[in-house]
């Protein structure tokens, strides 16, 4: 019975995933970049909405100034983690982003965000953006979603 529950459940919405990215933390973009790839690879479509210090890291030069969440030690976590990731050949987040867009990934840019800690739409890359919009094209996103998270 539970199996035809979820089945139905799974029917009803579509095959897309939308997540929130609200951390502009290294490890959390990372995160929302390396799931929204996999859920492309895997044939759904995703929607990244960033907002809040997420939306930092949409700005030109700012994808990669992020703070690790935990151990950041005044950044030498940082850099202690990044040359791990080098070692295991983990990608950048530039090559995570293009590649998210490349694989038809939608970015969604929080206009209220914007407004609130004053960022103005040349400041941030428009080669990444598909919308600047408010928290009700967040919400139809998730609406149509059978995944959705928050990072």
């Amino acid at each position: 019975m539970e199996n035809k529950n979820m089945q139905k459940m799974n029917n009803s919405k579509s095959n897309k995933a939308t997540i929130i990215v609200h951390s502009g933390d290294m490890d959390k973009v990372y995160s929302a970049l390396i799931i929204g790839n996999g859920a492309l690879s895997m044939g759904m479509e995703v929607s990244l909405y960033f907002t809040f210090w997420g939306l930092q890291r949409l700005k030109k030069g700012g994808l990669e100034k992020g703070p690790l969440s935990k151990m950041n030690m005044l950044g030498l976590g940082k850099i202690m983690i990044k040359k791990r990731m080098n070692n295991a050949n983990v990608a950048s987040l530039e090559k995570l982003i293009t590649d998210f867009k490349e694989l038809g990934g939608k970015i969604l840019a929080c206009d209220m965000t914007m407004e609130i800690m004053d960022v103005k739409a040349e400041d941030l890359r428009q080669d990444l953006i598909d919308d600047y919009c408010a928290v009700g094209t967040y919400i139809q996103e998730a609406m149509e979603s059978s995944m959705t998270l928050f990072i």
